[in-house]
């Protein structure tokens, strides 16, 4: 599960910061992870909690985002909305895409004291 070392890496990137920023305390992560970014939210929501017991983040809420996959289509040349990697263009079934979005897992905000 590389869900629990991505949230390790999140605690120590917060815990950083948290040095930086005078903050002692988090009380809520909003999480961004992108439908095409191989995460799986709910393993995340696990990891999230295992990883941030002891921490600075302990008992902080997780909200997370997931937006859509995107993706350019060569064919028609129109951008457009994926589901999944080697799903066609819904304009115009080809395959000829480039994925542009969606792809990322990313702190979009913190909540801090």
């Amino acid at each position: 599960m590389h869900e629990m070392s991505l949230a390790e890496g999140m605690v120590t990137a917060v815990q950083e910061q948290s040095k930086l920023q005078n903050f002692r305390h988090v009380k809520r992560v909003i999480l961004e992870i992108g439908a095409l970014s191989h995460v799986d939210p709910h393993a995340m929501e696990f990891s999230f909690e295992a990883a941030t017991r002891g921490t600075l983040m302990d008992g902080a809420d997780l909200e997370i985002l997931s937006p859509a996959g995107q993706a350019r289509c060569f064919a028609c040349d129109s951008d457009v909305t994926i589901e999944r990697r080697g799903d066609g263009c819904p304009n115009c079934g080809s395959h000829q895409l480039i994925v542009t979005g969606g792809e990322d897992m990313k702190i979009k905000a913190l909540e801090v004291v």
